[in-house]
Order: C-alpha cells, then structure tokens, then sequence
C-alpha cells in the first residue's frame, strides 16, 4: 500500500512507491537519459541509405555490398539486443547500461572514417551492437521507473525521440547538399553527427543508480533499492525498506507472450525499416528522375507530416485506449494503405495521392505497432526476464529488418512496388493475428500485475533478509520520526509502514 501528499510517496514496498509517484523531474531525466539512444539509432538508419548512395559515387559498390552496407548494421543489432538482455537480467541494468551507449558513438565515428565497402560495413556492425542494448536497456529502465497510471507515456516518449532522430538525419544530408559540400565529405559528416547525442548520455547512464525494482525483486536486496530510489527519485519515492519476495519465473511461462512481442515486432520491423530506409528506392521507384535533393526533401515531408504525429498520438493515447488496441489498429490500417498502394498503380503517376496514402502508412505505423511493440515488451515479461524478454524480441525483429532492407532492392525489381507494397500487407495481417492472439492488455496495471509475476512460491533471499535485518532498527527509528513529521505538516502520509 502507498499514499502520498504534495507528490511524495511512502510504502512499505518498493515497487508500491514506483507504482504510484506521479509524473516528476526525475521521469523526465530518464526520458532524455534512455530516448537520446533512440535519437541516434534512428538519425542512423534515416540517414545511411542517402550516404551510401553518395559513398557509392566514387567506390562503385554492386547491389550486393550496398544492401549489406545498409543492413549490417540491423544484423549487429539482432545480436546486441539478446547479448546486452540477457546481461542486464543476470548481472543488472547498471553494470552495463553506458556501454550500449560508447559503442554507438564509437561506431558512428569509425563509420565517417572508413575508406571503403568493408570498414563501414565493420563499423556499422560496432555502431549496430550498441543500438542493440540500447532496445532492452532503455525501454526496461524507462518502465522500471514510471507509475502505472503514466508508464505508457513514459516509455512510450523514450521510443518516440526517434522521430526527431529520423527528422534530423535527412535536414542534415539536404543542409549539406544544399551548401555544395563535396559529396564524398557530406556523406562521412553526416554519419560522423550521430556521435553527439550518443556520447553526450554516456555519464548520465552510467550515473543512474540500478533499478530498484530489480534489485528489490529480482535480488531481495529491498534496502538497497529504497536508498537508491529514494536518491535517484529527489525524495519523491520512498519506502521502509521491507524484504521482498525474489521473482524466478521460467522463460517456458511466457512461451504465448514471447511468440506475441517477438513476432509482431519482427513482421513490423520487416516491412517499416525496409520502407524507411529505402524510401530513397522508393521514392525514385515512383519518380526515376527526381533529383538526389528532391528525393531527401520528399522524405522529411512525408515523414515530417504524417510519422510524426503518429508518434505523438501513439504516446498520448497509449494510457487510455491501450497498448493491444492501438497495435491492432495500426496493423489493420498499415494492411488497408499497403493494399491500397499495391493494387492502385496509378497512385504512382499522381504525386499528391501517393504521398497521402504512403504518409498514411507511416502515421498508422507509429500511432500503432512500431511505438506499442517497444512498450508491450517492456511490461510483459517478469523482472527476472525482463530485459531477456525485450533483448530476443527487439533482437528478432531486427532481424526481420535486416531481411526486409538486404531484399528490398530485389524485391522492387522483382515485384515492382506495388509486389512490395502487397508483401508489407501480408506481413501487418500477421501481425494483427499474432496481436489479438499473444497479447494481454497490460494499460492500468502494475508492472507486476501485467507481467504476471507470482509472489507465493517466490522466497527472500538470505542476502536481503539480512539487509532488511540490519536495517530495521534504524528504519524503525526513521519512519517513527516521518510519522510524525507528517502529523505537523501534513508534508507525507505513511500507509502500511
């Protein structure tokens, strides 16, 4: 049980004051700390599609190196999300977070030095493995720390600064264009920025304090986790220090989840990345003889006016219609505007129509699965599991991206693009079955209610037993003196203590 006046919580469990905190200073500060992280993978693949094609003016790369150039980095990132998930489960978030972070700005530095097809491909693959923790790491702490009537927002807002990454990476490129700098020094420039925002959370991240929810409930260290949230959290969030039970729940529980998480992600990731990073391909699909400058432009417009707000409806709304709801209609919209592209040829001779029913692709896609898949696999799975549940599910959907942009060029000369508008179309109808199938409805609950975490079978550990034990004269002493603190100013409410 938790109370709270003047916006600071007491509860006798950690995970209690979590719950109910409102919306403060220290939410925001990991919004920024986690979503920076997402501004960088995003200005990345937003931006490497129209770099390559300049790199490729003077090193004459075929088809086959260009694709690789552009997916190695998705492919890094299917192995860095199950290998940073699987890490921050077992040893915590703290130990590792930061270093998803170094990799990507080292990444990205190396990639705007490489004088040739395989050094950025090696340095796609560096950058691609930190993007990778960056899923599991990000999302799990951002949902570690949010309330339950927020957490939607919270995590959601994390995700969503990939849009202004995926704004900037093309401003970027036209600014350069624009400004006749040398193609060959425009391209490593525009790669070599994406450093920036990674290196400038590198001390934020490996600042943060672990998560006390993992700490209480996955290590039974509960006075360690009240000292560290009631730091981290300004005073905001506090509790008495209670032993908890410790969480051990078997990956083969959440076999139906998993298959939900992981496969609406990968089917998603397959159509939208491939879509996004090649939208250079497509866009000269539909007009051959648009100009490098024309095409970049049409692709700040169409992601400016219709993604964007898709982001911002998607994190708005997340708490009140629901994750499920929302993932399910950007599926069965996404297969509405793919068929419609597919099967409607003449959309590509009419300019305005082709933006409005393309924009409306990607504004279904953010106001649904590509925002609600993040979410989703950060509340379903139990604190044990948690970012191993995030890592494989972030982890196959890159490698779903990875297929969907190594193909695409195939695809189109093969199917044409109204073959790969239909492709994307078959691919959301999965999604939507795998949706109403897998998922549970985790909006308006605790993150332990929604990931099922069972408390009865689970025991304390001796290590937090002891803590607890240690501690408790002391917090005996403390919470006395809050008490009564709280009948003079009315400053706290103590409940359960």
């Amino acid at each position: 049980m938790a109370a709270a006046v003047n916006n600071t919580v007491h509860a006798r469990e950690v995970t209690d004051a979590l719950n109910e905190v409102k919306f403060s200073g220290f939410h925001l500060r990991a919004i920024i700390t986690a979503g920076m992280g997402f501004f960088t993978s995003a200005y990345d693949l937003a931006i490497i599609g129209t770099a390559v094609g300049l790199a490729n003016e003077s090193w004459k790369a075929g088809p086959t190196e260009v694709g690789l150039i552009a997916s190695s980095s998705l492919f890094a990132t299917f192995i860095g999300a199950i290998l940073f998930g699987t890490l921050a489960d077992r040893i915590g978030r703290k130990s590792v977070y930061g270093m998803e972070a170094i990799l990507m700005t080292i990444g990205a530095l190396g990639s705007a030095f490489s004088f040739g097809v395989w050094q950025l491909v090696a340095w796609r693959v560096v950058m691609g493995l930190g993007i990778g923790g960056d899923y599991p790491l990000s999302a799990v702490i951002m949902s570690e720390y949010a309330n339950r009537q927020d957490r939607g927002k919270m995590v959601g807002m994390v995700f969503s600064c990939q849009a202004l990454g995926f704004l900037a990476g093309p401003i970027v490129i036209l600014t350069l264009l624009a400004a006749g700098v040398n193609h060959d020094l425009a391209w490593r420039i525009a790669l070599g920025i994406g450093a920036l925002p990674a290196a400038g959370v590198i001390l934020l991240r490996r600042a943060m304090p672990e998560s006390p929810r993992w700490q209480a409930r996955a290590k039974g260290k509960a006075a360690q986790a009240a000292k560290d949230m009631a730091s981290y959290t300004d005073g905001l969030a506090r509790s008495g220090g209670t032993a908890t039970n410790v969480i051990r729940e078997p990956l083969s529980k959440y076999a139906l989840t998993l298959l939900g998480t992981a496969g609406c992600w990968f089917v998603f990731d397959y159509a939208y990345y491939g879509n996004t990073i090649g939208m250079p391909a497509i866009i000269n699909s539909v007009a051959p003889h648009a100009s490098m400058i024309t095409t970049v432009a049409w692709n700040v417009i169409i992601f400016g006016l219709f993604a964007v707000p898709g982001y911002v409806c998607a994190f708005m709304f997340s708490d009140k219609l629901g994750r499920k709801f929302i993932q399910m209609m950007g599926f069965a919209l996404m297969t509405l505007m793919f068929l419609v592209l597919g099967l409607v040829p003449a959309l590509a001779h009419n300019a305005a129509a082709f933006i409005t029913v393309f924009g409306l692709s990607y504004f279904f896609s953010e106001f649904g699965p590509n925002v609600t898949t993040f979410v989703l696999a950060a509340e379903l799975f139990p604190v044990n599991l948690r970012t191993t549940g995030h890592g494989i599910s972030s982890g196959i959907a890159k490698f779903g991206a990875f297929l969907g942009v190594l193909f695409l060029n195939g695809i189109l000369a093969k199917l044409g693009f109204g073959g790969g508008m239909l492709l994307s179309a078959g691919m959301s109808v999965v999604g939507l079955i795998l949706t109403a199938l897998c998922i549970k409805e985790p909006a308006g609950k605790s993150l332990e209610e929604a990931s099922l975490e069972s408390l009865p079978d689970a025991q304390p550990s001796p290590e937090g037993l002891l803590a607890h034990s240690a501690a408790s004269f002391a917090n005996g002493s403390t919470e006395h003196m809050l008490s009564s603190d709280t009948q003079e100013d009315s400053a706290e409410v103590l409940v359960g203590v």
